[in-house]
């Protein structure tokens, strides 16, 4: 067979079910590529993430027998099937872009269930563990770590001591869920290689249990300097300025660089992406103390 990929969100960040698709076909022997309007295709795979104006937009092909569509963006209840979830990713696809960068799951689900998150809703309540680390990892220098909250898996120690082992520098591209530190998953962090971590403080009626998590960090955690210390502050969505003000200064105040993120930006109030611009430009930031004093 001739299968063709399209992935709708473009090519900046690596599709992983559009690898482990890929990965499945050839080990059966089909031909698989990058879909373009002058071949004919037995099938395309249209994978979509992200839900926006651009990837809406994208029409289906007509050069194809067949079309299937999956990702978050088509909705909630897509999913691969097991032989080629547990596929080892064909990272050859991207060429440069995944150079010796290794991409994938550990875990699924969340116990969380913010209201702004869909992780709840399509990988379920709990914190899964889903794979292996050499499930998706034979060797190369960096790991994009994707799970939604690691820490709040049972086996999240062994999985962690998975990552130490590997000696790749790690990536926890959604963070690492602050409440959740203990003295035992700090020491393993510790040895974790780890250019620069992020945690979060999307709620007000959690900051005692977040300060604390914060604090727990600056004593215990190896990592030090402020620049590789990130606490990501959402913004827009059900908190005052005030409320943004209050953890952006006490996230600075307790040694962590506050970035902040804007829900809905492109209908948020002027004075919201002010603060956005004033507080993750480092240079503004640091020279301008205060947001009252920002022109």
């Amino acid at each position: 067979m001739k299968i063709g990929l399209i992935d709708v969100d473009g090519h900046n960040f690596p599709n992983l079910a559009l690898m482990k698709i890929s990965a499945w076909h050839k080990s059966i022997g089909d031909d698989v590529e990058w879909w373009n309007g002058f071949c004919e295709y037995d099938k395309v795979y249209m994978s979509k993430v992200f839900d926006d104006t651009y990837s809406n937009n994208v029409p289906e092909p007509f050069n194809a027998k067949e079309i299937v569509k999956g990702g978050t963006g088509y909705g909630l209840e897509n999913k691969l099937p097991y032989e080629i979830e547990h596929m080892f990713p064909d990272y050859s696809i991207y060429g440069d872009l995944t150079n010796n960068t290794a991409y994938g799951f550990l875990t699924r689900g969340c116990p969380r269930m913010c209201s702004f998150c869909i992780v709840s809703k399509k990988e379920g309540t709990v914190s899964k563990k889903v794979s292996d680390l050499s499930e998706w990892w034979n060797g190369q220098k960096n790991i994009k770590l994707l799970d939604p909250n690691i820490l709040a898996c049972n086996q999240h120690l062994d999985l962690l001591e998975q990552l130490a082992q590997s000696m790749a520098f790690v990536d926890f591209t959604q963070g690492l869920d602050v409440r959740l530190l203990t003295e035992k998953n700090i020491a393993v962090l510790n040895a974790i290689r780890i250019k620069r971590i992020h945690f979060a403080w999307d709620f007000m009626s959690q900051s005692k249990k977040i300060v604390d998590g914060l604090k727990k960090y600056d004593k215990k955690g190896k990592i030090k300097d402020q620049r590789r210390r990130c606490v990501y502050v959402l913004t827009n969505y059900n908190t005052t300025i005030e409320d943004d003000l209050y953890r952006v200064y006490t996230i600075r105040d307790l040694g962590y660089d506050p970035y902040v993120m804007v829900f809905d930006k492109p209908n948020a109030p002027k004075n919201i992406k002010m603060l956005q611009r004033w507080c993750n430009n480092r240079i503004i930031f640091k020279t301008v103390k205060n947001f009252e004093e920002y022109k």
